[in-house]
Formats: C-alpha cells, sequence, structure tokens
C-alpha cells in the first residue's frame, strides 16, 4: 500500500477508538438528570421534611458578570428576572468596567420588568493575577454570601432562561446530590458561519470532554460549561472558589476540576431550555471566540501543539485526501480508506446538527471546520508569543494559565 493508505489507515482506526472508545462523546443525550420527583408531598422524609410538610426549595443567588453587555441584555437579562422559582432567589450582576451602559441599563430593565431583585455592582479593574471574569465572579459571589445561599446560579450575561430553567437546575441537583450541575448552552446558529462553525465547536468540546465520563461518580474526567453553571454554596468554599484558579482563562473548565479534587460531584450536559444569544455572524467573530483559548488549553506547550496539529491532519483532513488520491490518482485502498473513515467522521456529528436544527448536508464538511480550527489553534499560538493571548473586550492576558489538571485526567475507559 501506499503511503497516503497506511497513513489513513491509521486514520480509520482513530476513528474506530472515537466512536466506541472516547465516551460516546458523539451523542447528545446527556440532559439533565431526572428531577420530576423532587418537591413530591408524598415523599417529604426523602429531602428531610417532615411528613405532611412541603419540601423547602434551597435559597439560590444568581451572579452574573457583565462586561460591555449592553447589547445582549435585553435579551437575557429579562429572562432571569422572570425565574418562576419557588424559594429565595436574587439577582447579582457585576458589571466589570463596561463603558456601554451596562450597569444602568441593568437598572433599567429591571425597573421595566420586575422580578426577582437584582442588585448591580462594580468591583473596580482586577487585581494582579486575576482575570476579568473571575474577578467580577469573586466580587459577585462576596455580595451574594452575605444572604447565605444555599446555591450560587453562575450565568453568563449573554445566557437566556427559560423561566422554569433555575427551578428544573436546583431540583436535578437536589435530586441526584449533585454539588455542581452545568448545562452547556444552545449557542446562536443563524448566520452560515456560525452553522458550520458552532455545532463543531460543541462537537470538539465533548470530544475532548465526553460527558458521560464527567458525569460518572468518581470519575477523573472534569469539565463544566461556564455559561450555566449551579453550584452549591458550600462545595464553592471546599474547592476555595473562584480564588484557586483565579488566574484560569479556561475558568469553567478549572471550576469543574477544582469542586472535583475538594470531593464534589459533579454533572455536565447539554441544554434544552438555556441559549445563548450573542451572535457570531463573521468567521472573524468565531475565530476570535476560538484563538483568544486554544492555546491556554494546550498548556502553551509548543510540543502539544504540533501534536495537536499532526492529529487534526491525520484525523480529519487525512480521509477527504485520501479519497481524492483513489478517485483521482487511481489508488485504490486509499480512497476505500478514505470513504470508510470519512464515513464515520460524518455519521458522528450527524447528532449534533441534530441538536442545533442543521441540516445533515453539512456533516460531510466537518473537515473543513477541522482544517478552520487548526488555523484558529496555531493562530491562538502565534498571538501569545506576540504577547497578546487571551485578549477579550480590550483586556489581555500576555501569559494566563492554562486550566489546572494535576491530579486528573482522561479515563481510561468509556
Amino acid at each position: 500500500m501506499s503511503a497516503v493508505a497506511w497513513i489513513t489507515v491509521g486514520s480509520l482506526a482513530a476513528w474506530g477508538w472515537l466512536l466506541l472508545g472516547q465516551g460516546f462523546f458523539w451523542r447528545t443525550d446527556q440532559r439533565l438528570p431526572a428531577h420530576e420527583e423532587y418537591g413530591r408531598p408524598d415523599e417529604p422524609e426523602k429531602y428531610g421534611a417532615a411528613p405532611g410538610v412541603p419540601v423547602r426549595w434551597p435559597s439560590v443567588a444568581l451572579v452574573v458578570p457583565a462586561r460591555d453587555e449592553a447589547e445582549v441584555l435585553p435579551e437575557s437579562l429579562p429572562s432571569l428576572l422572570a425565574q418562576v422559582y419557588p424559594g429565595e432567589a436574587e439577582i447579582f450582576l457585576v458589571d466589570d468596567g463596561s463603558q456601554d451602559g451596562t450597569g444602568e441599563l441593568a437598572r433599567s430593565l429591571s425597573a421595566r420588568y420586575g422580578g426577582l431583585p437584582l442588585t448591580v455592582s462594580s468591583p473596580g479593574e482586577p487585581e494582579p493575577g486575576w482575570t476579568g471574569k473571575l474577578w467580577a465572579l469573586r466580587h459577585g459571589i462576596a455580595l451574594a454570601r452575605a444572604r447565605r445561599p444555599e446555591y450560587l446560579l453562575l450565568t453568563d450575561a449573554d445566557i437566556a432562561h427559560e423561566p422554569d430553567s433555575l427551578r428544573g437546575l436546583v431540583a436535578a441537583a437536589r435530586a441526584n446530590d449533585l454539588d455542581l450541575v452545568s448545562q452547556m448552552a444552545r449557542l446562536r446558529v443563524a448566520s452560515g458561519w456560525e452553522k458550520l462553525v458552532v455545532p463543531a465547536f460543541v462537537y470538539f468540546f465533548a470530544q475532548l470532554y465526553p460527558f458521560r465520563w464527567i458525569n460518572r461518580p468518581g470519575a477523573r474526567t472534569a469539565a463544566a460549561a461556564g455559561g450555566c453553571v449551579l453550584l452549591r454554596t458550600e462545595a464553592a468554599e471546599r474547592a476555595r472558589v473562584p480564588e484557586s484558579i483565579r488566574q484560569a482563562v479556561i475558568d469553567d473548565v478549572s471550576l469543574a476540576r477544582a469542586v472535583r479534587r475538594a470531593g464534589g460531584r459533579i454533572w455536565l450536559g447539554l441544554a434544552d431550555r438555556v441559549d445563548s444569544v450573542r451572535p457570531y455572524p463573521r468567521l472573524a467573530d468565531l475565530w476570535r471566540m476560538v484563538s483568544r483559548s486554544a492555546y491556554a488549553q494546550l498548556r502553551h506547550n509548543p510540543l502539544v501543539l504540533a501534536g495537536t496539529v499532526v492529529g487534526l491532519v491525520v484525523i480529519y483532513l487525512a480521509p477527504p485526501l485520501a479519497l481524492c488520491a483513489g478517485v483521482f490518482g487511481g489508488d485504490t485502498a486509499a480512497g476505500w480508506l478514505g470513504f470508510a473513515a470519512w464515513a464515520v467522521m460524518t455519521g458522528t456529528y450527524l447528532p449534533m446538527l441534530r441538536y442545533y436544527r442543521q441540516s445533515p448536508l453539512l456533516a460531510p464538511l466537518l473537515p473543513f471546520t477541522a482544517l478552520l480550527y487548526l488555523l484558529m489553534t496555531v493562530d491562538s499560538a502565534v498571538q501569545h508569543y506576540r504577547g497578546r493571548g487571551a485578549a477579550w473586550k480590550g483586556r489581555t492576558y500576555a501569559r494566563p494559565k492554562a486550566a489546572p489538571d494535576r491530579d486528573l485526567g482522561p479515563d481510561p475507559a468509556p
């Protein structure tokens, strides 16, 4: 066989492993755990209530870090104010040095819509050693703790929640004894570039952090989706969050790892009733979203970057190239191997496209999307070495820390 055919053998073997041995990452059935029984009066003892006494819903503080979010706040904040929750709940929006009137807009929206109580505050510029979002979370959590809530909902300013979202998150956490419940919000998919890139973003994330591995009690793999994280306050204190992860750019993965190291039980899945309203209409917008943290995920290690590039080429680009070699170059073995690997690749992508309600015709384009992500990752490294790594909303973290991963690693088996 030719060299191209042998490379494609490696690609097909890799896809065989990804299909069956990587926690079935391609499936999209990890949704909010069963929680319908929470609050049922016929089993009050299960929840610490006396017979005949309704189940008490725990208090929750909703912490929203916001920097220059006036564009999306009118869509997201009213959804938080309108939460229908049986217990005590209060919103703390942290205006992180905004220049577009985010704080004033938040107050006016609260006055217009009513609903949950809203406190707007500003922490000032981050102290040395803190990334902006975590500095804002630190301030918001400190304000919230004065109310002694049992749970914290950490949600981004571009995330819209259905009215029963908070209730569902708390019910799932209580019914399943979870310290952290996180949902990956359904990202906006409207423009052509969003349709091409966004579902693949979640697909690649799940491939790196298989949800089934994360959700298994006692597992070593840990991750969360920073846009929607319900966190037990006691677990946050045990994990010293956010102080213990104050320099992390990939703060959601760092948060989950910190909670798991402190003995907490975590869960991550796809959302049905939580959506991101932030638009990424142009390729440049999506490029910045990915490249700002891609090299941090690789621990700023050139060898890991080189391995990632080689892996993406072999796994995603080799199959279509081998098929072309078979069709146009007469390399029959390479052609059939490339077709088989590309077919498996396409099949694993279909469930994510279905989740995002996109055409299955986009599935065969995954190699092209992977090429874009490869270029974004290389660009992330280039920007890092130019001193412009992790630039976001006017702040640049030249040498940020990646998500800490000591004592953690991927599960050895699905």
